[in-house]
Order: structure tokens, then sequence, then C-alpha cells
């Protein structure tokens, strides 16, 4: 008999807690092996690029997709059919890397981001509505558990690196890991979150018309510029870091991989930490300076001229990157009305800069080399602060976040 989904909101938090972090420790063990990748593939820094944007392709297709496909099955089976795809993506792009054939890892990447993509958006479908339950803000904890994940990702990926596991045997396992704690956990949750009753009579046409017609509106643009800017920020440094610390430093593969896992401890604690924060400050307050520690921890990264200072510049940019994303999905919700639109829509601007943005740096790395490259990150920074008031909390948010 299938275990019946449990209806107890706490219990699905803790779930998805766990779920979050699958979807980190499954990047950030692609991004801590791309240095060895790159060099058994034998290719440029452009043509990593090129490899890099089937993660993002992917990706697009299914953040693009997700929506209707939540609505008309739930969340519950996109987060599985999410994970199997994530599975086979991982297990191809292992193989090619063992076979040194870049289009194999290129495919085994547009399948891997498939999964990732969709993942992502059914995921947050859940956390929202579990928020609504528990009347508690909870999708900056879900993305610092996101954070965790690659966080544990980077450990796992730096190990095998110091021991020389073999790529294919590395994601290999981690495919396994992924699926079993994917299939035992998945039926727990509750099988119609986010089904729309009424989606299979609607025409395609006019769906399409009602979720482009929110960019119309002033602040849902703004709160996209500000997200864009800090999950390009975030995105930069999961895709590049390693490869930025080895090339712009002349440090070692394990190092550059280290340097990494500094980044995303500090993305982690930031998101941990972030609901005291933003109860304490405010929202826009704590983005202006969120927007400066990572402009600040950019310029030490770019100009630090020594790896020890580009490292502390790794952690001031890991913890003012960890709150744009979370914190823009949430302003972006404040009306209830049309709340599942709104957020959608930021959720899909801020994962298509934080996958597509990283790999156009590869191809502007190539010319003026990846340390120089991120000068494009900063300015995405630095407008993203500028225009943090958009943020602005309303309605019955502004009376419980705008307290300094």
């Amino acid at each position: 008999m299938p275990v019946e989904p449990s209806m107890n909101p706490r219990v699905i938090r803790n779930i998805l807690f766990l779920l979050f972090a699958l979807p980190g420790v499954a990047f950030a063990s692609w991004v801590s092996r791309t240095p060895i990748i790159r060099d058994i593939l034998h290719v440029s820094t452009a043509e990593m690029g090129i490899i890099i944007f089937g993660l993002a392709a992917g990706s697009l297709v299914g953040l693009l997709s997700a929506g209707n496909i939540i609505s008309r099955i739930g969340a519950r089976a996109v987060i599985l059919r999410s994970a199997i795809l994530i599975v086979i993506g991982f297990v191809i792009v292992g193989l090619g890397t063992a076979f040194s054939l870049t289009s194999i890892v290129f495919a085994g990447l547009v399948i891997f981001g498939g999964g990732y993509g969709t993942a992502e958006v059914a995921l947050n479908v859940e956390g929202s509505a579990v928020e609504n339950q528990l009347q508690k803000t909870l999708l900056p904890a879900f993305h610092g558990s996101f954070s965790m994940g690659t966080l544990v990702g980077a450990v796992i990926g730096s190990g095998a690196a110091a021991l020389h596991i073999p790529v294919v045997v590395h994601f290999g396992a981690m495919a396994v890991m992924i699926a079993a704690v994917t299939f035992y956990f998945y039926r727990f949750l509750p099988r119609d979150t986010g089904i729309e009753k009424e989606v299979p009579t609607q025409k395609v046409g006019s769906n399409l018309k009602v979720q482009l017609a929110v960019w119309k509106e002033r602040r849902i643009l703004l709160i996209g510029i500000i997200v864009l800017g800090m999950a390009f920020a975030e995105g930069s440094a999961n895709d590049w870091l390693p490869l930025t610390m080895v090339d712009g430093y002349g440090v070692d593969s394990l190092t550059g991989s280290y340097m990494y896992g500094l980044f995303v401890a500090a993305m982690t604690i930031g998101r941990f930490t972030g609901g005291f924060i933003l109860d304490k400050y405010g929202r826009v307050p704590v983005l202006k300076g969120s927007a400066v520690l990572a402009a600040i921890g950019i310029i030490l990264v770019i100009w630090g001229q020594h790896y020890l200072m580009a490292g502390l510049g790794v952690v001031l940019w890991g913890f003012g990157a960890s709150l744009g994303f979370p914190v823009g999905l949430s302003a972006a919700g404040d009306d209830p009305r049309g709340a599942a639109i709104r957020v959608g829509a930021v959720a899909t601007i801020g994962y298509i800069a934080f996958l597509v943005g990283p790999p156009s740096l590869g191809f502007l790395g190539e010319h003026v080399g990846l340390l120089h490259a991120l000068i494009v990150v900063l300015a995405g920074v630095i407008v993203a602060g500028l225009i943090s008031g958009a943020a602005q909390p309303i309605g019955m948010k502004e009376k419980n976040q705008i307290k300094i």
C-alpha cells in the first residue's frame, strides 16, 4: 500500500528542508569538479562556457515549462520526475567525462538542467504553500537548506578531488543518494499542491498573456531587476569561482574547490540567519547592506592581488549574495491577489540570471580573463542595491517587517 502524504505542515516543512538541499548537493558536485573536467576534455575557457550553457539551456526549458506542468499534475509529482532527470543527467555527465566526450557531457548537462529547473520551481511552490499554512517566513531558510546542500556537495567534491576519485564514480554515487532520498520522502508531500483544476479549459495563449502582464507592473519589474543582479552574483560564483581562482591567482584545483566551499559556507550562514536579520532591520535596509557586502567582496576578488585577500572577498561576496533571491520572492508575494503569478515570474527571472548569465562570463573571460569579467557581476550588484527600495513591504507585511 502506498504511504498517504502527511497533512501536517510542520512535517512537510521538515521534509522540504531536506529536498531543497538535494539540488544544491547535485549542483555543487558538478561545480567542484569543473577544473578537472575541463582538463580531461581538453577544452578552453570559452569552450567550457559552451558546455556549461547546456546546463543553462536545460534549466531554462525546465523553468519555463514547470508552471504549466505543476498546474496539471501537482508539485509533488514534478519533484519526483525532476529527481529522475537529475539522476540520469548526472550519470551521463560522469560517463561523458570518463570517455572524454564533450558532446555527451553537454547532453548530460541539458538533461540535468531540465530536472534542476523544474525541481526548483516545484520546491518553491511547495515552500510557499507551507509558508501560508504556518504563517511564517520560511523561504530564506529553505534556500539556506539549498546552500547547505551546496556546502555538502562542495566538501564531497573537494574530498573526491583530493583523493583523485574518478568523476564517473563520484557522480554515480551522488546519483544513487539523490534517487534514494527523493523516492522515499516525496510520498509524504501533499498530492494536490499547485494543481489548478481550471487550467485544462484555459487556452495556452491566454495563460501566457496573464503571465507576461505581470511585467507591466513597475514594482515587479524593479524587483525582477534586483533579483537579476543578486542571482547573477550567486550563479557566477557557483559556475566560475573555482576556475577564477585557478586562472586568476595560480592556485591549484584543490585550493579552487576550497575557495568555492568558503563561498557556499557564507551563503548558508547568511540564509539561515536571514530571518532574524530581516525581522530586526527590515527588508530594504537588508537588501542595501547585502549589495554593499557583495560589491566589496567582488572588488576584493578582482583586485585583491593575493589569494588570501581574494578569499576574504569570497566570504563577503557569499554573505552579500545570500538573501537577494529569497527576499525578492517574498517581496513579489506581498499582495495575496495574483501572488502565485508574481512569485513565479520573479523566480523565473532569478533562475534565468542564475543559470544563463554565468555562461556568458566564459566568453567574456576568454578575452579579458575571468577576474576582469567579474566587473559585469559587480555592476549588476550595484544596480540591485540602488533600486532595492522597490522591495518595500506592502499590505500586512509592512506592519511586521519595517522595523529598524
